[in-house]
């Protein structure tokens, strides 16, 4: 590298310390170097320090010991008094920094690199001709030393020489990523869908069961099923986020829902570079593959403003009364991005004894481990029923996160952002705060960017954080009457084997559509989670009923190839944001038949019945082990009674390869199953997830009396999870409120 260090050098005299000279004195404005040669012999290395501790987690600090002598030839004139100099020889002792900051997630991985002097190095320089030098009028006060200050000094502290390798502005943008957009899609109806349900072997067609699933890059949620219908009405709302919209497209597939693979009933992809110019689009779209088959959709791009000025009309437009703080369709966006922590408590019986759980203690104490060492700390954040969790960092109590998180607000006068630093080994909090949205309002670029001091937690203990609140803002183009801007669009499709069409938008309203069947606004209670929440962490009735926004969940969905329907793993149906029909259609078919079966009397404290479970972990096989034993006083699904069978997902795993199911038992209300199923995961990863467990009725040949029997979510946070348990668990409609019988 020398040679290439020396011509770094030549430019570092040109260029940085020949123009400082020059201003040091009026008698050296017209000093220069003539030539800089630096010899053969390279600089040495003697040796490397590399700081481990009480340095920032996102660089990496060097000091080098460098040792230089050498013969060169550094040869520079005054031409204003003929006056020349030279050097022979050169030797630098001392110790130069190297600083590789700010470490950042993406290539190159080093923001930049900056190289100075902590002190004055020891610097010998032989000169040829300087009594020459210092006979110039005005220079006979100059010395060695205050000319070798000029040189040394400018690679000294404060001085020093950065090479970006990132600019600042893609650092700030890699740490902190604004969407460019917000996509609202009315997912409204479907008309003239083809029938792929047959009966007696293909003799008699039937109808389909239509739900469709919507992409918007790694975003995917899924419609409710409408039961035998060929021009479904589904009437939901979703929001998606769009960070890069050239290239990205809103993909569409509609399926037939099948108990074993379900039917493809045709697709659509549309260009969000022409929703973006359009602003709002409400149109029928011709479904590929589909012979006469169209959709119904209404798109608008929202642009996120950084004021709140149009605040007011966009909670007046969404209708954000005060009985609904938390749901409904979104009016602003926040934007999160942890940052670090620092002084976390390494006891936390010291500050707050009381949220220790005794058995954790015990269990530290059986296990040798100290109680006051170092957490394994993590995060988790929550706006009204929305929930997001930071990764785990390990060992520390200054842990640097660098993560970003996103949450749909409806309301940002009435909601705010509740924050926990949890330590994961002892399973206790390290302190929590909570922040009103209304205070981002009143900031500039409704912005905060600070340490926040935690309440219960260690005096100094604090949590750095940005935060920024997006107003979603419709912006309505001004068009003349005779605009057709359909002819301007052109909104290619994907088919099945992944080729793109060209599809022409129906501009003419369905027949009996009336208002073209828009999307119903009055938010309602249940579609209560937004896209771009991560499902990994969630309590567990948010984990069933919010969306499923899996953009950056480690379990997200693995979307196969397009329009084949294996990909489609959630079976459950995403929410609606304002939707009359928020909940899943299964459960609400449940809830239903309850009434009918209560009938003006009273039922018992499990109406739907229990089902007996046997979980435990195995650490040997590494694998969680679940029986399912039997079930017992189900409802009868029809006349005959019911063919129950039972079907298992480790959430927040959906996909068809996590899905566990027993054998169908015909015609009982009390089946026995006793089959053994297991998951191949950790017992750490496990103790963070949930047993999704779903009692279904498979329905005969020619029956469609398909549907839930009841349900259960068993958490897994147990400490006897390694011992195991056996247990009946009652059945519920959603499987929420889950109550053990003893």
């Amino acid at each position: 590298m020398w040679p290439f260090i020396c011509q770094f050098i030549e430019k570092l005299f040109r260029e940085t310390i020949e123009p400082a000279v020059r201003g040091a004195h009026t008698h050296l404005s017209t000093f220069s170097f003539t030539r800089v040669d630096l010899g053969q012999q390279p600089l040495r290395i003697n040796g490397v320090k590399v700081y481990t501790e009480n340095v920032d987690k996102r660089q990496i600090i060097l000091d080098l010991q460098i040792s230089f002598v050498g013969n060169c030839e550094i040869d520079l004139e005054i031409k204003r008094y003929f006056c020349r100099a030279g050097v022979q020889s050169i030797q630098i002792h001392g110790t130069m920094r190297v600083i590789l900051e700010p470490l950042i997630g993406d290539m190159p991985l080093v923001g930049a690199l900056s190289i100075f002097f902590l002190r004055k190095p020891l610097l010998e320089i032989n000169w040829t001709g300087l009594t020459n030098l210092l006979d110039i009028p005005g220079l006979n006060g100059l010395s060695d030393t205050i000319i070798l200050d000029i040189i040394s000094n400018y690679l000294v502290l404060p001085n020093r020489i950065t090479v970006p390798l990132v600019s600042e502005v893609q650092i700030a943008q890699l740490r902190f990523p604004v969407p460019k957009g917000v996509l609202r899609i009315h997912f409204i109806e479907a008309q003239d869908l083809q029938g792929k349900d047959t009966y007696l072997k293909g003799l008699v067609k039937g109808k389909s069961d239509p739900y469709g699933v919507i992409r918007v890059g790694n975003q995917i949620f899924q419609s409710k099923v409408i039961k035998e219908n060929l021009s479904p009405k589904w009437n939901e709302v979703y929001e998606a986020l769009v960070y890069e919209h050239p290239g990205q497209e809103l993909e569409i597939e509609l399926f037939d829902e099948d108990p074993d693979k379900d039917d493809f009933l045709g697709s659509l992809m549309i260009d969000l570079i022409e929703v973006e110019k359009e602003r709002l689009l409400d149109e029928w779209f011709t479904l590929d593959e589909v012979p006469r088959g169209k959709l119904h959709l209404k798109l608008e791009w929202l642009t996120l403003m950084p004021d709140a000025s149009n605040l007011e009309q966009v909670l007046t437009d969404i209708r954000a009364d005060k009985d609904q703080a938390n749901d409904g369709l979104s009016s602003s966006l926040l934007i999160l991005y942890l940052d670090s922590a620092r002084n976390l408590p390494s006891n936390p019986l010291e500050f707050n004894p009381d949220v220790l759980k005794k058995a954790a203690i015990q269990k530290a104490l059986k296990s040798g481990k100290k109680i006051n060492s170092n957490p394994n700390p993590l995060v988790q954040m929550s706006v009204g029923h929305k929930a997001q969790e930071s990764k785990i960092r390990y060992k520390t109590n200054e842990p640097v996160w660098e993560e970003n998180f996103t949450f749909f607000i409806h309301n940002p006068k009435r909601q705010e952002l509740e924050v926990e630093v949890r330590d994961e080994q002892h399973q206790c909090s390290l302190g929590n705060l909570r922040i009103p949205l209304s205070q981002l309002l009143a900031r500039e670029d409704m912005t905060l960017n600070q340490r926040f001091q935690l309440s219960n937690s260690g005096p100094n203990s604090s949590l750095k954080m940005k935060l920024a609140l997006r107003v979603l803002h419709l912006e309505k183009q001004e068009r003349p009457p005779d605009h057709q801007h359909s002819a301007q669009v052109k909104r290619p499709s994907v088919s099945k084997e992944g080729r793109k069409v060209s599809v022409r938008p129906q501009m003419s309203a369905s027949p009996g559509s009336g208002d073209g069947g828009t999307a119903p606004s009055t938010p309602v209670a249940g579609g209560d989670e937004r896209p771009g929440v991560e499902e990994r962490g969630l309590p567990v009735e948010a984990g069933l009923q919010g969306p499923r926004d899996l953009g950056r969940s480690s379990s997200s969905l693995q979307a196969g190839p397009t329009g084949s329907p294996s990909h489609v793993s959630v079976k459950e149906p995403t929410p609606s944001i304002a939707s009359d029909i928020s909940l899943p259609i299964a459960t609400q078919e449940l809830r239903q038949r309850l009434r009918q079966l209560e009938n003006g009397t009273t039922l018992g404290q499990s109406p739907l019945g229990q089902i007996q479970l046997t979980i435990r972990h195995s650490s040997q096989r590494n694998k969680l082990v679940v029986v399912v034993h039997s079930c017992r006083n189900l409802i009868a699904f029809s006349e005959d009674g019911s063919d129950p069978y039972v079907r298992l997902y480790l959430l927040p795993d959906k996909r068809r390869s996590g899905r566990r199911k027993t054998h169908v038992s015909k015609k009982t209300l009390n089946p026995v199953f006793d089959q053994s199923f297991d998951f191949s995961v950790s017992l750490p990863d496990v103790q963070r997830r949930t047993l999704d467990v779903a009692v279904k009725n498979s329905g005969g040949f020619l029956s469609k009396d398909k549907g839930l029997l009841g349900k259960v979510l068993v958490g897994l946070a147990s400490e006897e999870l390694a011992k195991g348990w056996t247990q009946w668990y009652d059945l519920t409609e959603d499987g929420t409120r889950p109550h053990v019988v003893t």
